[in-house]
């Protein structure tokens, strides 16, 4: 007879994935989530990663905004940064499906930390090349988009199917604490030193990632190998996509925001020296970028734990007409000590709505698909956001970044009476 063994979190969690046929309990806090010795290794070496990703995106922009001077070329270095996501983040989900997700992290992990040593190298010369830069964090942005969506799939798996909201809840408030800490971080470390030795730091940051999904024992390899072309997989999630009602209004809502209303994100420099005359680089535009983090950083606790149990889908619906409101009162203020505190609670009702939406898709799917449709999620979240900042770019050629902002606050307004997922069952 063969020996018994103990079954680990994760692969309970893979046989009872659906959470939506697992029998409801009522422990679904991000402090027991996190009591799992391999989430929270997997957790702490991505988050030390994510810090450094957010301080070089930050202090990125504002070394290209102070070389060339031009808003357009920190709207397409944004992209680079970014947009891969909106092309590669739904073959990185079939990758994270296909493939040991252990051997595929470690080997994008060191593709970005490559480049950002290259990155650091450009900086460092006398008269860095603008394109040359461009290419690095293209690079970077390349490697991100792949390795996300693994990231984003892999977590929810460590942990038991009853935990799955407060596993979400902490993958929010990584990448709002990363970003708070790492432009803070960014600011402090530029007044010692410059801006090539902070993407060295960077870089460095990669090694944590790495070693974490290295040491954590987890399945590398969840899905059945399939008898189907890559091309027919790769199409399969978007056939999902479209076949299931929560997850078609989640994404199309999601493109829709990223797209319009959330161009303010790559063009904050912008906005920072045209509306609020705060100069770039300086301390006091790491603190502006640090609040609105700050005040998504709140929101992404806030929804996993205070809020929970509560209707998500009114939440959404509030939360998208509050979202309105505050870019509206961000984009026509020009005072410097009201930017702050509309900026946090700007940040609080955008990842509100970045929080709830991602813990009702995450509830939702069967792991067999969770990594093609995180790809999905990834491709309308990150990814369509420096599309947008990039079309806004171009825009700021003929109009000012104050009509931008207001358009995209009509959007919000138009998207909260689309977003009514209590039509397809969300309570």
């Amino acid at each position: 007879m063969a020996a018994e063994r103990t079954i680990t979190w994760a692969e309970e969690n893979i046989v009872c994935a659906t959470v939506n046929g697992c029998k409801p309990v009522e422990r679904e806090s991000a402090t027991a989530a996190f009591r799992n010795p391999e989430f929270r290794t997997v957790w702490l070496g991505t988050f030390v990663s994510s810090i450094g990703t957010w301080m070089q995106n930050v202090v990125l922009g504002a070394y290209v905004l102070m070389l060339t001077g031009n808003p357009w070329f920190v709207a397409l270095t944004f992209f680079a940064c970014m947009g891969p996501q909106l092309f590669l983040s739904p073959v990185g989900g079939l990758l994270a499906d296909i493939m040991d997700r252990r051997r595929l992290l470690v080997v994008l992990q060191l593709e970005q930390l490559i480049f950002s040593v290259a990155l650091a190298f450009v900086a460092s010369r006398e008269n860095p090349n603008t394109w040359a830069i461009f290419a690095c964090a293209l690079m970077v942005g390349i490697g991100n988009a792949l390795s996300a969506p693994a990231v984003a799939s892999l977590l929810p798996t460590l942990v038991k199917p009853e935990d799955l909201k407060g596993a979400v809840a902490l993958q929010a408030t990584q990448y709002n604490l990363s970003r708070v800490i790492g432009a803070m971080s960014g600011a402090v470390l530029l007044s010692v030193f410059d801006f090539g030795f902070l993407f060295v730091i960077n870089a460095a940051t990669y090694v944590f990632a790495i070693v974490s999904v290295v040491i954590a024992k987890y399945p590398g390899h969840i899905s059945e190998p399939s008898s189907n072309s890559g091309l027919q997989q790769l199409s399969s999630g978007f056939r999902i996509a479209a076949a299931d009602p929560l997850i078609r209004r989640v994404l199309t809502t999601m493109a829709m925001f990223s797209f319009f209303s959330l161009t303010f994100v790559g063009l904050l420099p912008v906005i920072a020296t045209d509306n609020f005359g705060i100069p770039v680089p300086s301390s006091t535009y790491a603190l502006l970028y640090s609040v609105y983090g700050l005040g998504a950083l709140v929101a992404s606790v806030s929804v996993g734990g205070y809020l929970r149990g509560r209707s998500l889908a009114r939440l959404i619906q509030g939360a998208f007409l509050v979202f309105a409101a505050l870019l509206a009162c961000y984009a026509l203020t020009r005072r410097i000590e009201l930017a702050f505190p509309v900026g946090f609670v700007l940040g609080f009702a955008y990842f509100s709505l970045i929080t709830s939406m991602s813990m009702t898709l995450q509830a939702h799917l069967d792991d067999s698909i969770r990594g093609r449709i995180s790809g999905l999620w990834m491709m309308t979240f990150n990814g369509t956001v420096p599309l947008g900042s990039l079309v806004a770019g171009v825009s700021l050629l003929f109009i000012n970044v104050t009509a931008l902002l207001l358009f995209g606050a009509v959007v919000a307004v138009l998207l909260a009476f689309y977003c009514n997922l209590s039509k397809v069952g969300i309570e």
